[in-house]
């Protein structure tokens, strides 16, 4: 497993696997397939250097990726960064997702970040899970704060200071 910086080559792969999240209702609030075209300047947004996407390659092909985005863009919240992860059907248990969560805990500080979050759904047992392995804790929660199909779901505030692991490990 490789993990590198997205290029815009990238992006049919990683649209393919967001559009089957849709599907789901698990992993995102977007109700209709993206296209390419729609999340082109979404990827622009990202840079290598503050807010990186990164891709999870498995035999040449993309099995997941990875998202820094801004949480809040006023300035003071320049040390939070919120995560998205996706992983592709094919390539699901076999440690795609903890490769990437795991990174970007790692590498967060590089950024110049001390905070990181997930939105979560509720229902979204696995992402919770993954979030917790890697120290994240819930800060809140948002309940029926978004209807997916009829059905109101609510979202969960994970987080993780990374200046709190560094002082526990030193």
């Amino acid at each position: 497993m490789k993990i590198r910086d997205a290029a815009e080559s990238d992006l049919p792969a990683m649209i393919e696997i967001y559009n089957a999240a849709v599907a789901t209702r698990m992993a995102t609030a977007q109700l209709e397939p993206a296209t390419v075209e729609q999340r082109l300047p979404w990827f622009r947004e990202h840079t290598p250097e503050s807010h990186p996407i990164w891709v999870s390659e498995i035999d040449e092909r993309v099995a997941g990726w990875l998202s820094f985005s801004v949480f809040i863009p006023r300035s003071a919240y320049r040390i939070t960064a919120e995560l998205s992860v996706y992983v592709h059907d094919d390539f699901r248990r076999r440690g795609v997702g903890a490769e990437l969560l795991g990174a970007a805990v790692k590498r967060a500080p590089d950024f110049g970040l001390t905070n990181l979050l997930g939105l979560i759904f509720g229902h979204n047992e696995p992402s919770l899970r993954l979030f917790r392995k890697f120290g994240f804790a819930e800060w809140g929660r948002l309940p029926r704060i978004a209807r997916l199909d009829g059905v109101e779901r609510g979202l969960v505030i994970m987080g993780r200071h990374l200046d709190e692991a560094a002082q526990l490990s030193s």
